[in-house]
């Protein structure tokens, strides 16, 4: 498929598809192609007039970007339950009403010289940032707000309406969920250069956790209306690019929409011209990449008193670095661009969260290196 035909997808055919599925899933009507037809006519066709946007719901995380659990039960939580019930039905109209872009005066918080550049480095580790330009990303850093939260303090209740999304600067903080009839069950213990609380504002969903400051802590809080203006549309737009990608990554077959997601917002790009080193032989590696776009040739050096030969091709969709990773051992082989490329990658940290449970995949993947290795 192009890349064209790719992009058409995403962008014109898969924010009305998906809308669709959610109202069909939820009325359940008995003639499915005339219930179809309908709906297509009047909300179909307000959302490709431009009204609404995307809810991408499979994508969802459990209230945080950068670093989330893997509960699985989150993706059923939100396939079940894309749309707070007492404020919108599965309706798209609804949803484009109360996300609708209206004027928008950016606000200037008041800060000092060190909150804001405290604020750009927390900035810089956020997915949902990263694509923006140095202005859009101005107006964010005038907007956010510092929060000093006592320990013990509530930031956000589960089940909540939510207009803020939060950034940790200072302090940890206790992400839990409590289902009907159960006990509340710990997620996740949120540190510095995280942040949560942005589903609300992406997917006009209600709060999916409870969130407590274990110690005093420090946040910077982002308003929804700056969010929706400046943010919104870059974050989606990097996730479903990230998650189409990922979703024909071999490697990653076994894994369900949630935790692709998970790894999507972890991703971050780089882009290499011909010739150019991607990993060097013998560097250290603290790297887990995938191919996005192009090729590459691994070389080694199989004789010291030899040039470095070709030892493997890489085509978009394949990935490099994990022996390094999993070894703790300096690169084996050097990668080098054939094509103008880019990559997608994973830092140490982030690549033993994320893809822990395929270890045991990528050792016995490791084969296909075998004769080389020694």
């Amino acid at each position: 498929m192009q890349n064209q035909d790719q992009e058409y997808l995403l962008n014109n055919v898969n924010p009305i598809l998906e809308q669709l599925a959610l109202y069909l899933v939820k009325e359940k009507p008995d003639n499915v192609t005339q219930a179809s037809i309908e709906w297509l006519s009047v909300t179909g066709a307000q959302i490709e007039n431009g009204l609404h946007h995307n809810q991408n719901f499979h994508n969802d995380t459990v209230e945080s970007s950068d670093d989330t659990e893997s509960d699985e039960d989150d993706y059923e939580l939100y396939a079940n339950n894309p749309i707070r019930p007492d404020r919108a039905s599965v309706s798209a109209e609804v949803y484009g009403i109360y996300n609708k872009k209206t004027n928008f005066k950016p606000k200037i918080v008041a800060k000092s010289h060190l909150q804001i550049q405290k604020i750009k480095e927390k900035l810089a580790q956020s997915f949902m940032f990263s694509e923006l330009d140095e202005h859009d990303l101005r107006i964010v850093i005038n907007a956010m707000e510092v929060i000093q939260c006592k320990k013990g303090d509530i930031i956000i209740r589960q089940g909540d309406d939510g207009d803020n999304l939060y950034i940790v600067d200072e302090g940890t903080l206790d992400c839990s969920r409590t289902k009907a009839g159960q006990d509340s069950v710990h997620l996740k213990t949120y540190k510095p250069g995280e942040s949560f609380g942005e589903l609300a504002l992406l997917y006009n969903s209600p709060r999916a956790a409870t969130i407590v400051a274990e110690e005093n802590c420090v946040l910077f809080s982002l308003d929804r209306g700056t969010f929706n203006h400046i943010v919104k549309d870059a974050a989606i737009r990097k996730r479903e690019r990230y998650e189409y990608f990922l979703a024909h990554v071999e490697l990653l077959q076994e894994l369900d929409p949630y935790s692709r997601s998970q790894i999507a917002d972890a991703l971050k790009s780089r882009n290499f011209n011909i010739g150019d080193y991607i990993v060097k032989e013998g560097d250290e590696g603290d790297i887990f990449y995938f191919l996005e776009k192009g090729e590459a040739v691994a070389t080694k050096v199989l004789n010291q008193s030899q040039p470095a030969q070709e030892v493997y091709f890489y085509k978009e969709g394949d990935y490099f670095g994990e022996i390094a990773l999993l070894r703790q051992a300096p690169r084996a082989a050097s990668v080098i661009a054939e094509t103008p490329c880019t990559v997608v990658y994973l830092d140490r940290e982030t690549f033993k969260r994320l893809l822990g449970p395929l270890e045991d995949i990528l050792t016995r993947n490791f084969k296909k290196y075998e004769k080389y290795m020694n």
